[in-house]
């Protein structure tokens, strides 16, 4: 029969086991909270403290000032003048990693149809409450450089790849017309929205178990927009097939 330690407690064989039990649980508990803080921060896009971060977690304030500076460390959160934490410059090369795959078969069709209708086009993913570029490519036939790169990210609420992103979950009562509009053609299009006297197209990219995604044409020539919707069309279904 196994005999209690000398204070009355686990028996002496079973210590060592137990001691590892108990690292592997804090260890397991430690990281739940860093990817629970992770989150926090990427779907807050106005930033957030140690104390919005602990009320959030239900840990105390020193506890959640701790998993934020090892998350800046990391290069995944930056602390800004205001004493908020928001997402890094790593945390988007983080997702963009996660989709790789999408953007490397998704970029030779892009590039293709920038060339074709002389427009800048991007694809945008959803990260949190914005929307996200994971690849731009630029017409080397355009006369205009569109101030937009790959990792910019802009309110879901706003632009041409805001609405047709909003449209791919469930009708809601709070949906703007603008959203509503494009679920029900399966196309956006906007000017002015996201970049000043620019002319903004989407339409979705539909992926089988994959992110919602859409192609966006961005040009400051009206008749670019107006005769872009096929072939971006084409693109979007191009990209859909493509393995990835």
């Amino acid at each position: 029969m196994d005999r209690p330690g000398r204070d009355g407690g686990v028996p002496a064989r079973y210590a060592s086991r137990v001691t590892s039990t108990a690292g592997t649980t804090q260890g397991a508990q430690t990281l739940a909270r860093g990817l629970a803080a992770l989150r926090a921060v990427a779907e807050t896009p106005d930033g957030l403290g140690p104390n919005d971060l602990a009320s959030r977690l239900g840990v105390h304030r020193s506890i959640a000032y701790r998993i934020l500076q090892t998350l800046v460390e990391a290069g995944f959160v930056v602390r800004g003048a205001d004493g908020r934490y928001r997402g890094a410059v790593g945390l988007l090369a983080l997702a963009a990693g996660g989709y790789m795959g999408l953007r490397d078969a998704a970029v030779p069709v892009m590039r293709r149809a920038a060339d074709d209708l002389g427009a800048t086009v991007s694809l945008l993913v959803v990260q949190g409450t914005e929307a996200s570029a994971l690849a731009v490519v630029d017409s080397a036939r355009s006369r205009y450089r569109i101030v937009f790169a790959e990792g910019s990210t802009h309110p879901l609420d706003r632009g041409a790849a805001g609405h047709v992103l909003r449209a791919f979950d469930p009708p809601r009562p709070d949906d703007t017309d603008a959203v509503r509009l494009a679920r029900a053609q399966g196309w956006s299009s906007t000017f002015a929205e996201v970049e000043p006297g620019a002319y903004g197209l989407a339409v979705p990219v539909l992926l089988d178990g994959g992110p919602n995604a859409c192609l966006n044409v961005i040009t400051y020539v009206a008749e670019v927009a107006d005769l872009a919707l096929d072939r971006l069309i084409e693109a979007a279904a191009e990209i859909s097939a493509l393995p990835r």
